[in-house]
Parts: C-alpha cells; sequence; structure tokens
C-alpha cells in the first residue's frame, strides 16, 4: 500500500466522502495509531484508522486476531522506544498489532492481539462478565483455608475482588478462575494471605484454551471469533455501565454490610488501582 491520505483512505474504504472524513478529523473523531492526526496526514501499509473507536479497514483488508502464548519477561506495551522487552517486536507481525489487555511480565500465558481496535473496546468494557483461567504455583503449602479465602474475595486496591472458582491441584497449585482484571491481581490476592506466587500462567481466555507452546502464537479460529463476539454482545446487553463500580470501596457496605473498611485492620491492604494485570 502507498501512502495515502487519511481523507481518502477512508473515502475509499466506503466509510464516508473526503469532504466528510475532513470534517471527521476537525472534530477529533479519527484517530491515527491511537494519536489525532493532523488535516492532509498520510497513512502507510500497517497504520491504524479509528473513527469514534470502530476499525476502519481497506475493502481489500482483513482484521487480525491471534493468541499468543507470552513467555515471562516480555513486556505487553506497544511503546517500543522505551521497552526492549516488548510484545510487539517480540512477535514482529507484518501488521501493527496491540495486545487486548495485560499479562504481568513475571507472568506468561495466553494474550490476545488485534488490530481491530472495536473489539478491544468491546472485550474490556465488558471484562468483568468474562473468565479468565490460570494455573499458579505459590511459595509455601495450600491450605483448605487459603482456597476458600481467595474464592471469597479479599481486600486489595480500595475493593474487594470478586468471588471466583479456586481448585487445588497439589501442594503448592491451584487453579483460579477470574471476571476481573486488576493490576497483579492473583499476586495480590496471594500476598494479602501470606502466600508468594512463584509461578503464574494464564490458560484461557473466554472460550479459547492455551494450545501452543511459548512463545509462539496462532490466528484464531472462526469458530473462535464468533463465540467471543456473541459473548461480548449478550454482556454488553446485560451490562449497566452506571453498576460497573459496585465493587468499588464506595459500595463496600452494600456488599459486604458487616465490614468496615476504614475500622478493619484490612485498610491497611487497600491500594490504588491504576492498571489492569
Amino acid at each position: 500500500m502507498q501512502l495515502t491520505r487519511i481523507n481518502k483512505y477512508l473515502s475509499e474504504a466506503g466509510y464516508c466522502s473526503r469532504r466528510e472524513a475532513d470534517k471527521l478529523i476537525e472534530q477529533g473523531r479519527v484517530y491515527l495509531n491511537g494519536k489525532v492526526p493532523e488535516m492532509g496526514t498520510k497513512i502507510a501499509e500497517g497504520d491504524i484508522v479509528t473513527v469514534d473507536g470502530k476499525t476502519i479497514l481497506n475493502k481489500n483488508e482483513k482484521p487480525v486476531y491471534i493468541a499468543f502464548n507470552k513467555p515471562v519477561g516480555i513486556v505487553c506495551t506497544t511503546d517500543t522506544s522505551v521497552e526492549k522487552d516488548n510484545i510487539i517486536d517480540y512477535i514482529n507481525y507484518p501488521k501493527r498489532i496491540f495486545p487486548i489487555g495485560r499479562l504481568d511480565k513475571a507472568s506468561e500465558g495466553l494474550i490476545f492481539l488485534t488490530d481491530d481496535g472495536e473489539i478491544v473496546n468491546k472485550i474490556l468494557r465488558a471484562r468483568n462478565n468474562h473468565e479468565k483461567e490460570y494455573i499458579v504455583t505459590v511459595n509455601r503449602p495450600i491450605t483448605s483455608n487459603f482456597i476458600a479465602r481467595l474464592g471469597m474475595g479479599v481486600p486489595i486496591l480500595e475493593t474487594y475482588t470478586k468471588k471466583c472458582l479456586v481448585e487445588r491441584l497439589g501442594k503448592f497449585d491451584f487453579r483460579i478462575v477470574l471476571t476481573q482484571g486488576l493490576n497483579r491481581q492473583i499476586r495480590r490476592m496471594c500476598e494479602y494471605l501470606d502466600y508468594e506466587v512463584t509461578h503464574l500462567k494464564r490458560v484461557r481466555i473466554m472460550n479459547v484454551q492455551l494450545d501452543i507452546p511459548v512463545g509462539e502464537w496462532r490466528d484464531l479460529s472462526m469458530k473462535e471469533l464468533q463465540t467471543i463476539n456473541d459473548m461480548v454482545s449478550k454482556s454488553e446487553k446485560t451490562i449497566d455501565s452506571s453498576n460497573l463500580g459496585k465493587n468499588k470501596l464506595s459500595g463496600l457496605a452494600e456488599s459486604r454490610p458487616h465490614q468496615n473498611p476504614s475500622n478493619s485492620s484490612d485498610s491497611k491492604h487497600f491500594k490504588r488501582n491504576n492498571s489492569s494485570e
């Protein structure tokens, strides 16, 4: 693809006329690789153009959806100039792509990457309804009380974690299924209970299982994509955005009526949440 003015690109993609494209750019509704472009900006192959959060593809282009088994030590960032061990350079995909969500640098396992900003927004908006499954190893023997308390929820990052499925697998290993994406959530949950995570692997996101070796990627199948779209569509219809913060500190009185975090010894564990895991 040769360099093409962004208004011409939108027109050739069938989105709108060039004049209408110019108006959208002036209104700040058009983004090029995550930034607002100047009028007359030209785009090259691999650039990502979005309007109101929706990725606009050339009629001859197909969106990219891949599953990647991230190794330990790789950082889920698109800022290749700052982080040398970034996920983008590691995969070295021929088109510009970006990760959906995050996976800790010290963790390994499944993560999605795409060039479709629309599906990213949908999945992240509905993240509290979608399961992510992990296999975790800790530094000392697991007890029944540890499993039970993880499953019921613990206080971290100015909130209580949601109830979740936890299953003991061995003396030091357990399986956990989350429907949240708090910053370093599993590690913080274990830390609260005086355990240290020594190994963490994500083995499932929604309907997609980890089935490739560490460091390799594959395209998502049409069946997997259809199921993801169905799940996202259903969750968008049932989630009221005004209720997304119910589990925050302001809602603790409703969810846990017998606990006052400000007076509890647990309150020392509350920290500010700045990013998702």
